[in-house]
């Protein structure tokens, strides 16, 4: 009988330690046998703290790193898939790899192990999809220690039906109600020839892989705008560089027409400054009764429980 595959993750961080601690934290409780990060600028206490847990691994990016990579990338895009890459061709210890943000967090309903063993044998790559979670209500909040994150639909058409009946102010414009990815990411089979890791797919002999295997016992909670002050923080530059960049193509739409985030944004800041950009966040991003009520109507609203400190405090008792 063969052993349970083992698994690991990794990912480019530019975090504080204590975000940083607590993704390496909830994915060694899941069962990961290596967790991977790649550090985008200096972060001691995080460092330090990896470092000195047998199953982490930490690499610094500094100039060093990047002059033996033919210089380091203006955008972090690049920089994730060549960390990425880095990390998979270097016999990494595991059967899978999943490549994931830090502000994401793997959310099994089984054993993830198990998820893999069962998998056909010849395949590549497997995909998690996302739910994204959603700020408290201050009038009607989760219960303690719990989140609420909404889901979408995995088929074109009823994700377009249902986000126009979810978000009935900006549904025409969102892909799924999300502000950022729904595409997921992925678990890549380690030891295969001439693989590179992407955002949100694996690229197998310079191919991408057409048919990833799903993972549908496994949501991927992604924390991208899980407060009003964390929305703001973000917001320049996600506006310029990251998931509401200007490049990124809108939501589809029937009738082919539709604003991308860049463009939704830009809009509402033109006819209503920050006040319309709130009311945005307060029907799209907070867990609202009415929210919740028309995300559990389509089966859309998760209940989660991911219970951090405790995990850090776990694996990382000595930070502070």
């Amino acid at each position: 009988m063969s052993s349970a595959p083992i698994w690991g993750v990794v990912a480019t961080v530019k975090a504080p330690a204590k975000d940083i601690l607590n993704f390496a934290a909830h994915h060694l409780d899941l069962g990961a046998h290596r967790v991977f990060i790649y550090f985008d600028e200096p972060n001691d206490a995080a460092f330090n703290a990896l470092k000195s847990h047998p199953k982490c691994r930490v690499t610094l990016t500094d100039a060093g790193y990047w002059k033996r990579r033919k210089g380091r990338p203006d955008t972090h895009q690049p920089r994730q898939t060549a960390n990425a890459t880095h990390c998979y061709k270097r016999k990494p210890q595991v059967d899978w790899l999943a490549h994931i943000d830090v502000d994401e967090f793997l959310w099994p309903r089984e054993p993830i192990a198990a998820q893999l063993a069962a998998l056909p044998p010849d395949t590549h790559s497997a995909r998690v999809r996302p739910i994204e979670a959603l700020a408290d209500d201050p009038g009607d909040p989760a219960p303690s220690g719990q989140i609420w994150c909404k889901g979408y639909a995995r088929h074109q058409r009823a994700r377009r039906e249902e986000t126009n009946a979810i978000y009935p102010t900006y549904g025409d414009h969102l892909n799924g109600g999300f502000l950022s990815h729904v595409a997921g990411k992925v678990f890549v089979r380690t030891g295969l020839p001439i693989v590179s890791l992407r955002i949100h797919n694996a690229f197998i002999d310079r191919q991408a892989d057409p048919d990833p295997a799903p993972l549908d016992h496994t949501p991927l909670v992604h924390m991208h705008a899980q407060s009003w002050a964390h929305f703001q923080k973000l917001y320049q530059f996600r506006l310029s560089q990251g998931s509401y960049r200007d490049s990124l193509k809108p939501a589809p739409m029937p009738d082919g027409i539709a604003l991308n985030m860049n463009q939704v944004f830009s809009a509402l800041e033109d006819e209503g400054g920050e006040e319309a950009l709130r009311a945005f966040y307060t029907e799209v991003c907070t867990a609202t009764p009415e929210l919740r009520n028309r995300l559990a109507q389509f089966g859309h609203l998760h209940a989660v429980t991911l219970d951090l400190d405790a995990k850090r405090r776990r694996h990382f008792p000595d930070f502070r």
